[in-house]
């Protein structure tokens, strides 16, 4: 099975979201599952940079002629996985984020530097290099959404199938009607059954609409967008196609090797689930952690985490309504992000109002984040909604005991804890429905009650951490889909 991955980042070279942590993670499970695997990826400088052996396997003609060569060489820093880079300078070696320029407006041709590489995929599947093609092409969100419509326009050529991977309906990469000529389909594209979403040029609905099959990053998210609230106005066409079983939802895993609080270069202490004394490393991590971002040295006193782009999705107003209650309630609560400017600025004030109690870092630091999960006692993920979600996939795995709203991924892999499930050993965190700071409190003063009762609250650490959150049983279930849609 030769499957070629197409996404616009990948762990640990150039990561800006979740997205990056799959693409990495996903490819080298499938290796370790008999899939002939390659990913496929824009030329960004890091990712320029983190080809090794780099040689040229042919060269093609962009719909706006531009003339581009694709290297072929390995990626020793994501487990040497074999690798196509698109050598454009002039579309990816700008300043700013790989989206963005330093204003955080988005590049005025995003447009042509995705569509460069949906056409890059469909060549590798019909023949760029000699040496190998694509039996199934993957993209991975908007950003390479699309190569599926670039292999339903190919010409005079075997189909090759593909599948779509939706990690946020809501971020569509949206365009203006008049850039159609700039990406070489045809006309006839612009149209309801196509890429025209309201007037404009939607690349996610090119995913949607031209591949073979649809997935999500969670079940409970697959049902989710087939529903007016949160289908983003895709959900008819979601809906269509569930019913004819090209859409569904395949859970996200956590590369358990690079998070692992017993192997974990990042922290200070290793520890373990294994017992009271294995976790003795993590009371450790929390003084150390304290110190580093300014709270108060306390053992006892419950610290709770966000790591979180700062936007309204994320459910930072309703975090924000609950810091003073937190701080009257004997928590702390530390915040690393960045995003709404009014939301950085909000949490700066109130970590000036409590000093010793709340602290946030803004920005993002992959080292820190390690260390947070290590350190802290919950991690707070109160989203308005969440495809999956690896956040909580992280406090799992460090004994970071999650409080999350019940949508998308969260409600998949998070178990509330009450007197059922802490009696079956089931309990692995708190969760809530409604999308208000009263029921976020109200989970919050649940997860604050267990906290001060150790014996129960070790038992919801140690079952999380017990929980297999690889990505061994996603990677099976992809390598069977990709061979349901090869022709035997």
């Amino acid at each position: 099975m030769r499957l070629l991955q197409v996404s616009a980042e990948i762990y640990p070279l150039l990561k800006t979201g979740g997205l990056a942590d799959v693409a990495g993670a996903l490819p080298l499970a499938l290796r370790d599952a008999g899939v002939d695997v390659r990913v496929l990826l824009p030329g960004f400088p890091a990712l320029r940079a983190g080809l090794a052996d780099a040689k040229p396997v042919g060269r093609f003609i962009t719909p706006w002629g531009d003339s581009v060569q694709v290297l072929r060489g390995h990626l020793p820093e994501v487990g040497g996985l074999e690798a196509y880079v698109l050598d454009a300078p002039a579309l990816f070696d700008r300043p700013g984020s790989p989206y963005e320029d330093a204003q955080r407006q988005p590049y005025g041709d995003n447009h042509r530097r995705f569509a460069q590489l949906g056409w890059a995929a469909a060549r590798l599947a019909h023949g760029l290099d000699a040496s190998w093609s694509a039996q199934v092409v993957h993209a991975h969100d908007w950003h390479a959404a699309l190569a599926p419509a670039c292999l339903a326009h190919w010409h005079n050529a075997p189909h090759v199938p593909s599948v779509y991977t939706v990690h946020n309906l809501a971020y569509q990469g949206l365009f203006d009607a008049h850039q159609i000529g700039d990406l070489g389909l045809p006309a006839s594209s612009l149209s309801v059954n196509g890429l025209e979403f309201f007037g404009r040029i939607s690349f996610m609905k090119a995913g949607l609409f031209y591949a073979s099959q649809v997935t999500t990053v969670s079940p409970t998210y697959a049902r989710e967008i087939q529903t007016p609230d949160q289908g983003c106005g895709l959900d008819g066409l979601l809906r269509s196609r569930a019913a004819q079983g090209q859409l569904g939802g395949i859970l996200n895993g956590v590369d358990t090797a690079v998070w692992n609080p017993a192997s974990d270069p990042h922290l200070p202490h290793a520890y373990s689930a294994g017992s009271a004394k294995a976790l003795k490393g993590k009371a450790l991590c929390k003084a150390a952690l304290q110190q580093e971002v300014g709270l108060d040295v306390d053992a006892d006193a419950p610290l709770l985490a966000t790591v979180s782009r700062l936007t309204e999705q994320k459910g930072l107003p309703l975090l924000l309504a609950q810091v003073d209650a937190l701080v009257q309630q004997g928590a702390q609560l530390l915040v690393l992000g960045s995003g709404d400017a009014a939301l950085e600025a909000a949490f700066t004030e109130r970590a000036a109002a409590h000093p010793g109690r709340v602290a946030v870092k803004l920005g993002y630091d992959e080292a820190l984040s390690h260390r947070i999960f290590g350190g802290s006692d919950m991690t707070l993920v109160p989203s308005r909604f969440e495809p999956c979600g690896l956040t909580q996939m992280y406090g799992l795995r460090y004994g970071s005991v999650p409080v999350v709203r019940r949508v998308g991924g969260l409600a998949d892999t998070v178990t509330h804890a009450d007197f059922i499930t802490l009696q079956d050993d089931t309990a692995t965190g708190f969760l809530f429905d409604d999308y208000s700071a009263d029921a976020l409190g109200h989970a919050l003063r649940l997860a604050l009650a267990a906290y001060r009762r150790p014996a129960d609250w070790r038992q919801i650490q140690q079952a999380g951490m017990r929980q297999p959150l690889g990505w061994e049983q996603a990677a099976q279930a992809y390598a069977d889909l990709y061979r349901r849609l090869v022709p035997q």
